[in-house]
């Protein structure tokens, strides 16, 4: 592959679950060159050193706290001094709940600091990701920026209710992603903003909550991997600003 060819992807929320599954899937993909992986603490992910010491170089794993912009800031700075531009970034970190604290089942069970970190993560996180490596994404040539979001984090959806923190966190998100797609198809048009809805995965995000759904409907990390890998490959400038699930199919805001 020439330079001129050449195709790099960064996945930000890297060491486990739907994230190293899409650096696995992406170092598999014989028109991406190299990835950048990122996480709180890379060092400490045998995922990671797994496909490092299988694939070498082509996999650079660089440190990145989501809920902090200095180490955002850093980051970006580190990434671009290894490449001028990225083609696909996947911001895949996200909260659902930190033991003792489960989703919410009732307004009793609102707590503010579980309110503040769900949106940390899960909405200002990618968003402060997507301030700072713009400039990696906005060069002239096809780009994507993929969200992972969630079905409940659609408002016209929600029939169920609860999961405030989550939900709220993952609207939230979704509103970042639209109000983004709508600044850069001025300022990137040839950048793709979405967000993408993964299934129900079998990560330790969702093991408390799947014993009632039907197992054919649970998709392995490396299958919900591709699958929204295979999405983002067949993505059009004019489906930025969209939310889509892990067939392609639409979902309401």
């Amino acid at each position: 592959m020439s330079a001129a060819d050449a195709r790099i992807a960064m996945v930000q929320g890297a060491s486990r679950g739907i994230g190293l599954a899409l650096v696995e899937t992406l170092l598999e993909a014989s028109d991406v060159q190299r990835v950048f992986a990122t996480s709180r603490n890379p060092v400490h992910s045998e995922g990671l050193a797994a496909l490092r010491a299988r694939h070498g170089d082509r996999l650079v794993c660089e440190p990145l706290d989501v809920t902090a912009e200095d180490s955002i800031r850093a980051a970006a700075r580190q990434i671009g001094e290894r490449t001028p531009r990225l083609h696909w970034l996947f911001n895949c970190a996200g909260v659902l709940h930190d033991a003792p604290v489960r989703p919410e089942k009732r307004l009793e069970d609102v707590d503010p600091a579980h309110l503040a970190r769900a949106f940390a993560v899960n909405a200002f996180g990618p968003l402060l990701v997507a301030k700072h490596f713009l400039a990696l994404l906005a060069h002239g040539e096809r780009s994507v920026l993929a969200n992972l979001s969630a079905r409940v984090g659609s408002i016209e959806d929600n029939r169920l209710g609860g999961w405030y923190a989550y939900r709220a966190s993952k609207a939230a998100q979704n509103m970042f992603t639209r109000t983004l797609a709508i600044e850069t198809r001025r300022r990137a048009p040839r950048l793709i903003c979405v967000a993408l809805h993964p299934g129900t995965v079998a990560t330790n995000l969702s093991a408390p909550y799947r014993a009632g759904i039907d197992p054919d409907r649970v998709f392995p990390p490396r299958k919900a991997a591709s699958q929204l890998w295979s999405v983002v490959q067949s993505l059009e400038p004019e489906d930025s600003g969209r939310f889509l699930d892990w067939a392609g199919k639409p979902i309401a805001w």
